[in-house]
């Protein structure tokens, strides 16, 4: 009886505890949980509800006598729920609350329990969030922004508006505001709308075409001391139109690019061979298809006055000696040879031996000097039969592969066709079938051509890009190599078989570049009528086929140059902007160096033989015809064409 009695005590002593009194036990903003024990309660959200959970249902004719919701001693507007079986009140306060502003909840003995247990005094203070110090805009006057978002042709002068959520701090905006890429730059500012927004303008001009890191750092505060998270930007300035040569007139500028490019291919070539390197670094690594260039380049330097008649014989005949010496597989050179011993020097692990496609470019060469000599001279008259006999050495039909009606592209003395790459159009090979079907001792059939390069009809494009037709090859056009180096010597005027017309081919494919960077889809840096072209070049990471449907953002020179008998306004156009606004960049001892990145702020220091030649070699068809005029006469090249339905006059 006594354990009864007992229990029946403490039960009903804990009972009555429980009726009497009536505790706050959370209290929630929004999402956020504080602790009701505190004095004060920072950080709270401005625009959620607020949540007070009691341990027990509340009376609702109680509610608005005990509890006071102000901020400064007066009252805030609010409107009240009860849920959860009137356990819990949830305050909704008038529209927004003042960030960084403290506010109190007041609990007095007037709240009662729904069973009649009332609520002690309690103070409930909540400081709200500080107000946010963000950089809501920026805007260089004048800059552009590209549609992938970089920030472009920003004036050397800037004037940099800055828009804040709050008023700045006068005194932090001058240690935080910086340019990277200029150190110390002075800087006035200027403050408006309260100072949130500022205006910065320098007074040292920035360096043209460059980038730099734009920045905000964390030093910045607002008026009331408020933090800042920092911003950083890439921007990339304009390029000055002040000349960094003197201005010539345009035949002159021609004419020092051409020579300064024949050096390339004559101070620079290899001794003693005569034959052209690779590229500026090659050593005694030397190319032969950028050799067929070279060839080419010296009858430009002779019509020139850059070397005499005699010199230019002299050199061709030194590079025709080491060829005949020099290694082949059934009369067809490797790409690379050692310019000291005349071995092969592999292009890659299966590509040890003849390649024909570098071989009907260094052909296009000697062929073009073939038909350059006369018989003035005993020296000329011998050198023309070294080159006849080079050229009836070459077995084109033995390329078919055993009577194939396609021709492939490698031989290897040691892998054989390992490397199995038809020849197929539409690419910068069509050289090849031209004179494999010319050839008076080893030509092959018509039917090769139309098979093996023209796929039976399948290089056919006929889709226009840019509002220009385009009648061969992949879309867009491809790498603008492709329109060149056929070209060199094959006149394109008035070339047309069943396929296409040759000259709307190249003329179109260069409108489309050119087009297609005018567009700059990828957002690339400088890309506009001055700084356009595509095509195979060295590039910030190393050498690709830039083209179209391959870009990078690197702009390679000899693409427009080289182009420059197709679109002679355009071309001369970005020529100037290369000479005259990027001279200091791309200017060299061998003429333009091979392509620059602007986004990258990559700038080559290299040369490359088969970028050289379009060059100096596009410059002088442009200017005289001469290179097509010379080798239009070959009568060997006649047959070819004629063979293989083509028309040319």
């Amino acid at each position: 009886m006594f354990f009864l009695g007992l229990l029946c005590f403490t039960s009903c002593t804990q009972d009555v505890d429980d009726l009497s009194t009536l505790r706050l036990e959370r209290i929630i903003v929004g999402e956020v949980e504080f602790d009701p024990a505190l004095g004060e309660n920072l950080d709270v959200p401005v625009d959620r509800p607020i949540s007070l959970y009691f341990s027990a249902a509340l009376d609702p004719q109680s509610v608005e006598l005990g509890l006071a919701f102000l901020t400064d001693n007066q009252p805030v507007p609010y409107t009240l729920s009860l849920f959860s079986g009137n356990k819990t009140l949830t305050l909704y306060p008038s529209g927004t609350l003042l960030k960084q502003t403290l506010y109190l909840i007041r609990l007095t003995d007037q709240l009662k329990a729904a069973n009649g247990a009332s609520f002690g005094n309690q103070e409930i203070w909540l400081q709200t969030v500080s107000d946010e110090l963000r950089l809501t805009s920026f805007e260089f006057k004048e800059a552009e922004v590209t549609r992938t978002g970089r920030i472009v042709n920003v004036p050397l002068d800037f004037t940099l508006k800055l828009n804040f959520s709050i008023p700045v701090d006068r005194e932090s905006i001058s240690q935080s505001v910086k340019f990277l890429g200029f150190e110390n730059l002075p800087m006035a500012y200027r403050f408006e709308e309260d100072d949130k927004t500022v205006y910065v303008e320098n007074s040292l001009d920035l360096e043209d075409f460059k980038k730099y890191t734009f920045m905000i750092s964390t030093e910045l505060i607002g008026a009331q001391n408020e933090s800042f998270a920092g911003f950083v930007e890439t921007i990339f300035t304009q390029l000055s139109s002040d000349p960094k040569f003197p201005v010539i007139s345009d035949e002159e500028l021609l004419t020092k690019v051409q020579e300064h490019t024949f050096r390339y291919f004559y101070d620079f070539a290899h001794q003693p061979s005569g034959m052209i390197r690779e590229r500026n670094t090659s050593g005694s690594l030397v190319t032969t298809g950028g050799s067929g260039f070279g060839v080419m380049s010296l009858l430009v330097g002779i019509m020139r006055g850059f070397i005499t008649r005699e010199e230019g014989v002299e050199r061709v005949e030194q590079m025709v000696d080491f060829l005949m010496a020099a290694d082949r597989f059934h009369g067809v050179w490797p790409h690379w040879l050692n310019g000291q011993s005349g071995g092969v020097i592999p292009f890659s692990a299966n590509d040890d031996g003849a390649d024909l496609v570098e071989t009907a470019l260094l052909m296009q060469g000697l062929l073009t000097a073939r038909a350059y000599l006369d018989n003035r001279s005993s020296q000329e008259v011998e050198l023309h039969a070294k080159i006849t006999q080079l050229w009836e050495e070459v077995e084109w039909d033995w390329f078919t592969r055993n009577g194939e009606n396609r021709l492939y592209w490698h031989w290897s003395p040691t892998t054989n066709w390992t490397m199995n790459l038809p020849i197929s159009g539409y690419n910068e090979a069509l050289i090849t079938y031209l004179l494999a079907a010319s050839s008076p001792t080893h030509a092959i059939d018509r039917q090769v051509y139309h098979t093996g390069w023209a796929r039976d009809g399948a290089m056919l494009n006929g889709q226009t890009f840019y509002g220009h037709t385009l009648p061969l090859g992949e879309n867009l056009g491809g790498p603008l190599f492709f329109s060149h180096y056929s070209f060199l010597g094959v006149d394109p005027r008035n070339l047309e078989d069943q396929y296409a017309n040759y000259w709307e081919q190249g003329k179109n494919h260069t409108l489309i570049n050119r087009a297609y960077c005018m567009d700059n889809p990828k957002g690339f840096v400088g890309y506009g009528e001055g700084i356009w072209g595509l095509t195979a070049s060295d590039n910030h990471l190393r050498y690709n086929a830039h083209s179209p449907t391959n870009d990078l953002g690197v702009i390679t020179p000899t693409a427009a140059i080289g182009s420059m008998p197709y679109t002679p306004d355009e071309s001369m156009a970005a020529l100037k902007t290369f000479y005259y606004q990027l001279g200091d960049r791309l200017w060299g001892e061998y003429g333009f160096y091979d392509a620059f990145n602007p986004t990258e702020e990559w700038y080559a220091d290299s040369y490359l033989a088969i970028d050289q030649g379009p060059i100096i070699l596009m410059i002088e068809n442009y200017r005289s015809g001469l290179l097509w005029n010379i080798m239009m006469q070959d009568p060997d090249l006649q047959v070819g064409l004629e063979k293989l339905g083509f028309t040319y006059e």
